[in-house]
């Protein structure tokens, strides 16, 4: 095993407030940062930056974005003022060709996708950020294998931090009362953690929506798709956890899968 190999995170960030908020997720995510070996740079991969084509941030100091509605002031004032790297956005160019990626240098910025976790993990905002978009025009394997590509960089001190949800469907969610998981979210986050660990062709987990509950649990990817550059990036071999799960509201999965 490569000892000095970056893991590489999907963390089920659910509702913003959980960066102001404890709770066993957000502990999850602090005793991440607290215990894994501290990455020189972090390539983070977003549910909230869905875009055609591939962008990356490419800024010295990528904005806070609160890309958000309806919650308390205290959240939009929230920073996380962590420091970007074109150098790291130039390698990750390279390293995607032949895909085009473009370099954004202004539009974009840390979502509460990547900061809403990191706050938590990093509270000092001290580790360089870059941010990937996930090219909402391409299929599952696309983004499987975008995955493949990052694996070099977790050998070089950078971790990988994808963030999203693998059950999402805000109009089913019981925001009061009986907030017991649907039958369908059970069955979808079992199913993925049961495929984690998935060797072969035809990953089940890129083909999801072949699963009877895919439909109800993402009426659309670009929550669950986070999850696949974490399993591209994984050699095989190394142990694939589970940091924490569980079903907020009935139908938003808090699933964080650790790959090494």
């Amino acid at each position: 095993m490569n000892t000095s190999r970056m893991p590489a995170l999907f963390l089920g960030h659910g509702s913003p407030m959980n960066a102001l908020e404890e709770n066993r997720y957000t502990l999850a995510w602090r005793t991440l940062g607290e215990t894994l070996p501290r990455p020189k740079a972090i390539v983070a991969v977003s549910a909230h930056w869905y875009t055609r084509g591939t962008a990356v941030t490419a800024m010295e100091k990528p904005k806070t974005i609160h890309d958000f509605g309806g919650f308390p002031q205290a959240l939009f004032d929230t920073r996380y003022p962590a420091p970007g790297s074109p150098e790291l956005a130039a390698q990750l160019q390279q390293l995607l060709a032949p895909i085009e990626v473009t370099a954004d240098v202004s539009e974009w910025g840390l979502d509460h996708g990547t900061w809403g976790v990191l706050i938590k993990m990093y509270p000092d905002a001290d580790i360089p950020i870059v941010q990937l978009s996930i090219d909402g025009t391409k299929p599952a394997e696309y983004h499987y294998q975008l995955g493949r590509k990052l694996a070099a960089l977790r050998e070089q001190g950078v971790m990988i931090v994808a963030s999203g949800n693998v059950v999402h469907n805000l109009r089913m969610v019981k925001w009061q009362g009986d907030t017991t998981p649907y039958p369908w979210a059970e069955s979808f986050d079992k199913f993925v953690r049961d495929n984690l660990n998935y060797q072969g062709d035809n990953h089940p987990l890129v083909n999801f929506m072949q699963h009877q509950g895919a439909a109800l649990s993402n009426p659309t990817p670009e929550h669950y798709l986070p999850l696949l550059y974490v399993l591209g990036s994984w050699d095989g071999e190394e142990a694939i956890s589970v940091p924490v799960d569980g079903i907020e509201m009935g139908a938003l999965s808090m699933l964080s899968v650790q790959v090494g």
